[in-house]
């Protein structure tokens, strides 16, 4: 199995840095890369498509240090650190050494140029990317400034005793943390300095209402409804001084109540109420907006609610390397030690891991999957409250109760689920993955539990629900095609049967109902007569079934 590429690894062929292949200049371009994003390890010595180097292979250190001597002569501001040559348990060789993040400078290639890594590739930047690249290198981290000189004992006492004894409660917080005194623990999180003057970020949590608005650029969160016409009916602000960011986001979900609305679907014998919006989906989309703020740039948060969508912006692109078509995998930090306490205090799921959760419970509900817009200004996320198909959530609903998967399976079987089936390559766009091989670890245990079935090889794969699980489970699944020739009926028939086994006449028809149940008696008589069907009980209560060479 081939070693897999990410934003903080790449590995380059021996090749590379010897003899008359070697091209320095493109591994000088992957090491500015790294540094201009969080950094990484670079490996030589492995070739493309391998797991492991050649079983003969050997590395002088005099190669290793020419190496990295070469790459600091041809980029400007990165940081090669640990140069190491490592002995593979086949006997081969290669060597590996890291690349440091800038954190105040942009790194360039010796004659100019400026990459940043996203995902497994090195992208070059210019225009107003490079913009954006010089705003992330900011000289200074707002959360750790300290302006206004407040001492903790001008902050208000009782914004510092919640803060305090919410970390002690938590059950995310170390012993060694929650043993810790106030000014330890308020140190820990960066809300005060050694000078024991509150930071920005302490400011936010710790500081009185007037103390908050004295921030450059304080947060307001407009709330916002509209009706049908798109005309607004209803709006409602908090502005930011006013709350602590946990006290704000259980002050927003207590407000907006039309974030609360639900749907009444059937379910068997009974009826069930359905949210428009998963609770958990607004609240990590609330966190999130608040958490990758950019606090250096003047703007609101834009809850937007239209009958059948949510929207919410907030000032600031994506982090550096985070685009809106791998949001998934990539992991990257704006505000980290506001992320920490926000982690720590369970109000938000641990770093890359939140839009995880938000297409697992888009996907469980048969919900469109969020879309993302970002430019240097601003960051969008639409989801759908969306008319959701009741056969595909009878179907996730029936596998949640006899089947245990994880968040993963979860989020492809919702997908295939409302797709009815689906090419691996459409897939693996929707789960953000560019390469097909890594689909193996979304599939998980669904082929080998026979709730998918897959056919078809390499990019012609297909992936659909196994008719063979949903026989059994008595579901009613109606065909999907309406209007259809006599042929194609006997298909579709065919195609019912094999997924909610043996039915009547008059319960098929019941899920064709506009084809006459006259072409639909015919359509039977004629399978039967081919040894497609075959049929049980007497003639008022024969019910049709598949033969057995075509099951």
């Amino acid at each position: 199995m081939a070693v897999f590429e990410d934003s903080q690894i790449d590995y380059k062929s021996l090749k590379k840095v010897t003899g008359n292949t070697a091209d320095f200049s493109s591994l000088a371009e992957t090491c500015v890369a790294f540094a201009n994003a969080q950094g990484g390890e670079l490996v030589i010595g492995i070739e493309d498509k391998e797991a492991a180097p050649d079983k003969n292979q050997k590395i002088s250190t005099d190669v290793m240090n020419k190496t990295v001597a070469r790459l600091r002569d041809l980029t400007d501001a990165v940081g090669f650190v640990n140069p190491e040559i490592v002995t593979h348990k086949n006997g081969g060789q290669y060597f590996k050494f890291s690349i440091f993040p800038t954190t105040r400078t942009i790194a360039t290639t010796s004659n100019g140029k400026v990459f940043v890594r996203v995902t497994d590739n090195s992208v070059p930047i210019a225009g107003e990317e490079l913009t954006n690249l010089a705003a992330e290198k900011n000289a200074f981290q707002w959360e750790l400034v300290s302006v206004g000189k407040i001492t903790l004992d001008q902050a208000d006492i009782n914004e510092v005793t919640y803060f305090v004894e919410q970390i002690q409660e938590s059950k995310l917080v170390s012993d060694f943390i929650k043993q810790k005194t106030t000014e330890e623990i308020l140190e820990h999180y960066q809300l005060i300095n050694q000078d024991g003057y509150l930071t920005n970020l302490g400011t936010i949590w710790l500081g009185k209402a007037s103390q908050r608005a004295r921030l450059s650029y304080p947060i307001t969160v407009q709330y916002i409804v509209y009706n049908d016409l798109e005309e607004k009916i209803r709006k409602k602000d908090w502005h930011f001084h006013l709350h602590n960011p946990k006290k704000l986001l259980l002050e927003i979900e207590k407000e907006a109540v039309e974030l609360n609305y639900s749907t009444e679907i059937s379910s068997g014998l009974f009826r069930k109420q359905l949210r428009n919006y998963p609770t958990e989906v607004i609240r990590e989309l609330l966190i999130n907006a608040i958490a990758h703020k950019r606090y250096t740039l003047s703007g609101d948060i834009f809850i937007e609610v239209y009958p059948d969508r949510m929207v919410i912006s907030n000032p600031g692109g994506l982090p550096l390397g985070i685009t809106a078509n791998n949001i998934l995998h990539e992991r990257q930090r704006r505000n980290p030690h506001l992320i920490l306490t926000l982690q720590d205090l369970g109000l938000m799921e641990g770093e890359g891991s939140g839009y995880d959760l938000i297409y697992e419970k888009l996907a469980r509900e048969i919900k469109p999957l969020p879309i993302i817009e970002s430019n240097f200004n601003k960051t969008t996320v639409t989801i759908y409250s969306g008319v959701v198909n009741k056969e595909a959530l009878e179907i996730l609903d029936y596998v949640a109760q006899h089947f245990k998967l994880s968040q993963k399976e979860f989020t492809v079987l919702g997908i295939i689920a409302s797709e009815k089936k689906i090419l691996s390559t459409q897939l693996s766009q929707k789960l953000q993955l560019n390469t097909e091989d890594r689909l193996s670890s979304w599939i998980g245990s669904l082929l080998e539990k026979n709730i998918l079935m897959s056919r078809g090889i390499k990019k012609g794969t297909e992936y659909l629900l196994n008719p063979a699980l949903f026989a059994q489970s008595k579901l009613n699944i109606t065909p999907s095609l309406k209007t259809i020739d006599k042929e194609q009926l006997k298909h579709l028939i065919m195609e019912y049967l094999k997924y909610n086994g043996e039915r009547s006449k008059q319960e098929i028809h019941q899920h064709i109902q506009d084809v006459e149940i006259d072409d639909v008696q015919k359509c039977l008589y004629s399978l039967v007569e081919l040894k497609k069907l075959t049929t049980t009980g007497a003639r008022r209560n024969r019910k049709y079934l598949l033969h057995k060479k075509n099951k």
